[in-house]
């Protein structure tokens, strides 16, 4: 019966399907049974063949020749998202002949990346490297499907985010250096097409936490240096912002942002540093690590800190630019600010009277990065503060309500909640205050 099988579907009865069906029912198959076992055996000799010719080291002469695997791929085309396909494609993803030239057609590996962004074939993460990794127009378009699925939804958590960011599997395959170095260039250019929005800067620094954390998490013994993946970096500054706040003792938290603000400055205010490319450059590396950013905002109401270098730090991040010293404007402003609020944390009787001075600050302020650093310490305050909490609905809807902050405000919030519920960090009338303000500000975003 199986010889007959064979002979049958490669001769020209097969072109005679009412023949075929004839032959096909008299060996006791039905024409479904016969098709799914035709295929699964050639899938089951296809597979056979290649793993033997890739690690059973033949010689050359027996090798399978190039056009052969290519033929293969291109036999695979129409029928990518069949199940018993699976283990060919794998299998042709992670082949690796002796040509130094791409030996599967380019037609094939886009319908498999097609096929695995639209969730019609299921692969295992090894493949799907494999693939980004021979094909950067796959990698690319997987880079822009995630930028295009988190902008379509409303971002309600961070959690959400992050669980859309790790189904990509596109952290997991930056372990990669060639990978991490491609999607942070397509993240570069869609934060300055899009001029700089929160959506962009909010995937950044979620991709680049998950990407730590597979990095740090591969055996435990990572195959590459950070070098490789930010070989054009000062690499103390790297090592200070790839160290997560979770592995510090949070008594050590100022301290470290301290250390990272005073490398920053020495290396912004050095005579090299002209470009804007390369202040861009310095500060693109700052805003993927962002939690840090948060913490010192954090840090500098709810701790005993050195104000100056924090401050700096947050003044460089909302103006990195100090073209007619408007670095150096953003922070007087911002240490006005921060005093006026300080003077006020311990009070436990508050009234939107009292933060007029601050608010009329972020109404008031012509510049936006002088505006969102204000909001940030503004909206700290109201979260951490003694007496911040019984006013905190009444100033952020009156200054949203003037301003086009309700963005800023939102984002800054499920950041801030984000890194609560991981951090440990047990303050449920915080938690609880953040989530009514979220819901509130949720309906003008």
């Amino acid at each position: 019966q199986s010889l007959l099988c064979h002979l049958l579907s490669s001769s020209k009865w097969e072109s005679n399907e009412a023949e075929t069906s004839t032959f096909i029912s008299a060996l006791g198959y039905t024409s479904a049974d016969y098709y799914c076992h035709l295929v699964k055996n050639m899938v089951v000799s296809l597979v056979t063949e290649l793993r033997e010719n890739q690690f059973n080291g033949l010689s050359i002469q027996e090798n399978i020749s190039a056009s052969r695997v290519n033929a293969i791929s291109i036999f695979c085309v129409p029928l990518i998202t069949l199940p018993d396909l699976t283990p060919l494609l794998e299998t042709l993803l992670l082949y690796h002949g002796g040509s130094s030239k791409e030996v599967l057609s380019s037609e094939f590996l886009e319908a498999v990346n097609e096929a695995f962004l639209k969730k019609k074939i299921s692969l295992p993460e090894s493949a799907v490297f494999s693939l980004w990794l021979r094909h950067l127009p796959s990698l690319e378009k997987a880079t822009l499907h995630l930028l295009d699925q988190v902008f379509s939804i409303q971002l309600n958590s961070l959690e959400e985010v992050a669980c859309i960011i790790k189904d990509s599997l596109l952290p997991q395959a930056a372990s990669h250096p060639a990978i991490f170095r491609i999607v942070n260039e397509i993240f570069k250019n869609a934060l300055m097409e899009t001029d700089g929005t929160s959506e962009v800067i909010t995937i950044i620094k979620v991709f680049t936490q998950l990407f730590l954390l597979a990095y740090q998490n591969e055996n435990k013994q990572p195959k590459f240096p950070l070098k490789a993946y930010f070989p054009y970096h000062h690499q103390p500054l790297v090592r200070s912002l790839v160290r997560r706040p979770f592995e510090l003792s949070t008594t050590y938290w100022s301290q470290h942002v301290k250390h990272i603000s005073d490398m920053l400055k020495a290396l912004v205010e050095d005579t090299n540093v002209s470009s804007l490319t390369d202040l861009f450059e310095i500060w693109f590396l700052v805003a993927c690590f962002g939690e840090w950013l948060d913490i010192a905002a954090e840090q500098l109401l709810k701790a005993a800190v050195e104000s100056d270098p924090v401050l700096w730090l947050l003044a460089f991040y909302y103006c990195p630019k100090n073209e007619n010293q408007q670095r150096t404007q953003t922070m007087v402003e911002a240490q006005a600010v921060y005093n006026h609020l300080m003077m006020l944390f311990s009070c436990t009787d508050l009234s939107l009277k009292d933060l007029e001075a601050a608010v009329c600050r972020v109404t008031g302020i012509e510049r936006c990065c002088n505006q969102r650093l204000t909001m940030h310490l503004l909206t700290n305050f109201l979260l951490f503060s003694s007496g911040g909490h019984k006013i905190a609905q009444e100033c952020i809807y009156h200054i949203t309500e003037i301003t086009d902050t309700s963005k800023e405000v939102y984002n800054l919030l499920i950041h801030t909640a984000y890194r609560l519920n991981h951090s440990g960090e047990e303050n449920q009338r915080t938690v609880k205050l953040m989530h009514e303000l979220l819901q509130k500000l949720k309906l003008k975003v």
